[in-house]
């Protein structure tokens, strides 16, 4: 097994280097740093992982979480994965510090410097889609502090990895089960969360276009924003309804279902809606049980926290990129009769 003093002889640096390299200690020089893993890949190093354990536990790694809304229940699911992995890695030492906040940049990039402050050792992120966070995200990076973005995704930053869903693959599916459903005609309105969060446009980007290329008869006419939020989601769904009284379909990309549902329940309908939405929550489970949502698809939320979690604590223990930048999880469609 190759040891860190033949690598630094190969390499011609010192072996205080070539660790600092290999366990992402302080700064080395790019040009350095790149032949020294070069060599490291040749030489097939593998770090001795009971020495990682210990040199984990005197470093005590503290993780910082953010994620959004305060009350939007797949992000507790995504927690329970997450707190589940973080007692797998209990040997490690890791702690984590976890914030929840809305669609809002200036909290988003303010909770990030609060994190930093705290002197978490890396970022997991469900990042607002703005050139300002992935700016952040960069700065991060040359503070050695890498970032994982969960669930949505800014793929231009110097994130170390995404993990989540193929969110134009998502759209795409709600759109076969939108054309299932209704036969290729129907009149479509879209609920999202925030048109500033990747993952929602993707959703809707993938539909559409799907539409566009298959299925023509089927139209989108409009696309309400509701902040994951169930109040403001009964609002905008009531309205939605009584402009558009011959909707056939509606279609959440994120959260505040429940809001809307309850806004369907209230609402005189000339026709029954068919209802997609994503992801197996309490609350959808309870209007699916009464018909109200048609379709849910499911995307591995505690799979989310877990791996998420599992990826950045072995970088910032090994300093070995992930073998891919994005880790998608695997789409699962629920119906009534398949819960």
């Amino acid at each position: 097994m190759a040891t860190m003093k033949e690598i630094a002889e190969l390499s011609g640096v010192s072996r205080g280097t070539v660790d600092r390299v290999l366990n992402h200690r302080g700064v080395v020089n790019a040009e350095t740093e790149k032949k020294v893993l070069e060599i490291a890949k040749l030489l097939d190093y593998q770090p001795n992982k009971a020495g990682i354990a210990l040199a984990a536990q005197k470093k005590k790694l503290k993780i910082g979480v953010l994620l959004f809304g305060a009350e939007n229940p797949f992000f507790d699911e995504v927690m329970d994965g997450l707190k589940r992995k973080l007692e797998e890695l209990s040997i490690y030492g890791c702690t984590t510090f976890e914030r929840r906040i809305s669609f809002d940049l200036e909290s988003q990039l303010s909770t990030i410097d609060e994190l930093v402050e705290l002197g978490i050792n890396g970022l997991i992120l469900s990042p607002y889609n703005d050139e300002k966070v992935q700016e952040k995200i960069d700065t991060l990076w040359t503070q050695n502090i890498p970032c994982v973005t969960i669930n949505t995704d800014l793929p231009d930053s110097k994130r170390i990895a995404y993990v989540g869903s193929d969110y134009y693959k998502c759209g795409q599916t709600a759109a076969g089960l939108i054309h299932l459903f209704t036969g290729g005609c129907a009149k479509v309105g879209i609920v999202t969360g925030s048109h500033k969060v990747l993952c929602h446009e993707e959703r809707i980007s993938g539909l559409k276009d799907l539409f566009s290329l298959r299925h023509p008869g089927i139209q989108v006419v409009e696309v309400v924003e509701n902040n994951d939020d169930d109040y403001k989601s009964y609002e905008v769904v009531s309205r939605l309804l009584e402009k558009h009284p011959d909707l056939s379909v509606l279609y959440f990309t994120a959260a505040g279902v429940y809001g809307g549902c309850r806004a369907i329940l209230n609402a005189s309908l000339q026709s029954p809606l068919k209802v997609i939405t994503f992801d197996a929550v309490p609350s959808t489970i309870e209007m699916m049980k009464k018909g109200i949502i048609s379709a849910t698809i499911c995307q591995q939320p505690e799979e989310q926290g877990a791996k998420s979690l599992a990826l950045l604590v072995d970088y910032l223990l090994t300093g070995n990129l992930p073998e891919e930048s994005s880790i998608y999880m695997d789409l699962s469609i629920k119906i009534r009769e398949n819960l």
